[in-house]
């Protein structure tokens, strides 16, 4: 079997789409050959089983020639699908080369936003992935629930019982949708909580969010508690959550971070306030997400119990439910048709 699967980025040390890698990988451990269209690549990472065409061009136009030109290319020999990975518009653009010849188009999504183009990449779609139901932000029968696919073996459980303090992590863009404010809030309600955020600021929206967090955060007088840090390459993410006492997740309704289910498999307890979130974690780990006082009660509570405890049950539940592998076998389930 041949898989075309576009994505923007393929290098495992990117802050965003780092973990793409091991979805790749996985892939190619099931099928004969992945065709990877990418933007950006680092090829080495990839398996010998992978071949890498980037379609990077200084306009706009000519990204999407480029990108059609090397689709074309990789319908002969025809593939099984072409996988469209979070971006709608390579679903959009491959459908109508693709889905004639008979090759099916799946998109991989998990995100908030019901764009204008989510509903054209939808309609064009042989099939959509996602992470659970609530994740798609539209109603279609098109719809699969396949987990997240995380790679568990990335992450180890750290033995946490002799610190002192507690230490809470937040990995997220600083975007007004991750719901930073509310955390700081709750953060400065309990003296003895330290908070570090990490994420990147790549709009101008998200610029300005951070600056606003920095303001706020000085405002409370909690400088000495809350840390708004840089973006860290993917490779150091197994070791922050490491050192953490417990992950926040302040997401806006529809999107499950990523970040909430590999805190997970680093047997680290996680506090979120996304509804999509409650089949995974029990009622003591989530909060209103526009309450502080409601985050500051679960980060009292927390301090209390048996973590270690909590963390290896959310470990048991991603190797359950969210792994790579589970995942990897579900889009080449869809592949077949």
């Amino acid at each position: 079997m041949k898989l075309v699967f576009v994505t923007q980025e393929v290098d495992p040390a990117s802050p965003v789409l780092g973990a793409t890698v091991a979805k790749l990988r996985a892939l190619a451990a099931r099928v004969d050959e992945v065709v990877v269209l990418a933007d950006r690549a680092v090829p080495e990472a990839l398996p010998e089983n992978c071949r890498v065409h980037l379609f990077r061009s200084r306009w706009k136009g000519g990204r999407g020639l480029r990108f059609e030109a090397a689709l074309a290319r990789e319908l002969r020999p025809r593939p099984a699908a072409v996988v469209a990975h979070m971006c709608p518009i390579y679903a959009v653009l491959a459908a109508p080369v693709a889905r004639p010849l008979g090759v099916r188009v799946l998109l991989w999504f998990t995100h908030w936003k019901a764009s204008r183009l989510l509903r054209l990449a939808e309609r064009a779609s042989t099939a959509v992935a996602t992470v659970e139901p609530r994740s798609f932000p539209l109603p279609s029968a098109k719809v699969h629930a396949i987990g997240h696919g995380i790679n568990v073996a990335e992450f180890h459980c750290a033995d946490r019982s002799s610190r002192n303090g507690f230490q809470l992590l937040s990995l997220a863009r600083t975007s007004p949708a991750k719901g930073l404010e509310t955390v700081v809030r709750g953060v400065a309600l309990v003296p003895h909580v330290h908070l570090v955020q990490h994420g990147p600021s790549l709009t101008e929206e998200e610029r300005r969010h951070r600056g606003e967090l920095e303001s706020l955060v000085a405002e409370l007088g909690v400088g000495d508690r809350v840390e708004i840090g840089d973006p860290v390459p993917r490779g150091a993410v197994p070791a922050l959550l490491g050192g953490a006492d417990a992950l926040v997740n302040n997401m806006r309704a529809g999107a499950t971070d990523k970040a909430v289910y590999e805190a997970a498999a680093a047997c680290l307890p996680v506090l979120a306030s996304n509804p999509a979130l409650d089949g995974f974690l029990p009622d003591g780990m989530r909060f209103e997400r526009d309450d502080p006082e409601t985050l500051a009660v679960r980060l009292r509570e927390l301090a209390r119990a048996d973590r270690a405890a909590l963390g290896r049950e959310l470990r048991a539940r991603v190797e359950r439910e969210h792994s790579v592998e589970n995942w990897a076998d579900r889009i080449v389930e869809l592949a077949r048709g």
